[in-house]
């Protein structure tokens, strides 16, 4: 049977290694037989787009089909990426990216008519004559948010991380997989400023996401005078008391899965999460101060916010070797 690919479709599923590849096709021409069905769509293939390959290369493998019913190709696009993040093997790039790829899906499924709506040109649906989330698109992303055991704000910023990544994508082909693979670690902030370019500028951007940090960065946002007070003890230790809104606020955003134990996690999981939370932090600084520059530069706004600079500098100077004393 012939069954057809869907580009689309088969951009949603995380390539196999060399490795993993001739693996699977090592254990299929084991067991003699696929053992697990190719989920289709109307003809197309949803799930299974690795066992075709190797079906095609060894036609006397039988296998069989599972015929899958979807309302629409959106719906196919979110139970793919649904799919995908219950793999164990994602990076943190790939997870974000499917789970912006499946609330974009879901937003184009729910509470809109796909006749008022139109893709850019990355393909992606925007709804026309309306630039702010509607109710439907607020409870999508929380239904997301509590299916992964994240947070709805999360979600919102995976659905831009998405849009960067296509437009890196399609600036500089090959781009993704350097992403998705870890070869290369560009901040967040800078995977989402390709998407929101010109596209006659993303080119240059997305090849700088090889080489980040390497450029001379133009700052939002200076201060008049950012030197240190000279009575200002750096490494002196500060208590930290956030306030009980910050508490919720910081624990929403920790953006790691219902995975987390709290115990036994290895060195990848305390970067990745510490990593996460200062990336977050620059990116809302980077974003309020940018888009809030005249109000900021008032004299007494910038009083407050270099206050608010050096008590997070007197935190962190806690951190200088490692971890601070107290939580060992």
């Amino acid at each position: 049977m012939d069954l057809q690919i869907d580009k689309e479709f088969a951009e949603k599923i995380p390539p196999l290694t060399k490795e993993e590849y001739e693996q699977l096709e090592a254990n299929i021409l084991a067991d003699g037989v696929v053992i697990n069905p190719l989920i289709v769509w109307n003809g197309v293939i949803v799930d299974g787009h690795n066992r075709y390959r190797i079906i095609q290369a060894h036609p006397e493998i039988p296998f069989q089909i599972h015929e899958k019913t979807f309302s629409d190709r959106y719906e196919v696009i979110a139970w793919i990426c649904k799919n995908q993040l219950g793999r164990r093997n994602l990076t943190p790039a790939q997870r974000k990216y499917l789970i912006g790829k499946q609330y974009e899906a879901e937003k184009a499924r729910h509470g809109f008519d796909e006749s008022i709506q139109s893709r850019d040109e990355l393909g992606q649906f925007h709804r026309m004559g309306q630039n702010v989330p509607s109710g439907d698109e607020v409870r999508t992303s929380e239904k997301i948010a509590r299916e992964l055991g994240t947070n709805e704000r999360y979600v919102r910023r995976a659905e831009e991380f998405a849009r960067g990544i296509d437009a890196a994508e399609e600036a500089v082909p090959g781009i993704k997989q350097e992403i998705f693979s870890g070869d290369i670690h560009p901040p967040d902030k800078d995977i989402v400023a390709v998407a929101r370019a010109p596209s006659e500028e993303r080119k240059a951007l997305a090849e700088q996401l090889r080489h980040p940090g390497s450029a001379k960065k133009n700052s939002t946002f200076f201060f008049q005078d950012d030197e240190p007070e000279d009575d200002e003890d750096e490494d002196a230790p500060v208590e930290f008391k956030p306030s009980t809104a910050s508490i919720l606020a910081i624990s929403e955003g920790m953006d790691s899965s219902s995975d987390r134990s709290g115990s036994g996690v290895d060195t990848e999981f305390i970067i990745l999460e510490l990593g996460n939370a200062l990336e977050s932090m620059m990116f809302r600084w980077e974003t309020c101060i940018s888009d809030y520059r005249k109000e900021a530069m008032a004299k007494d706004c910038q009083k407050k916010i270099k206050e608010l600079v050096l008590e997070g500098i007197r935190y962190l100077q806690q951190y200088k070797g490692g971890v601070r004393n107290e939580v060992i």
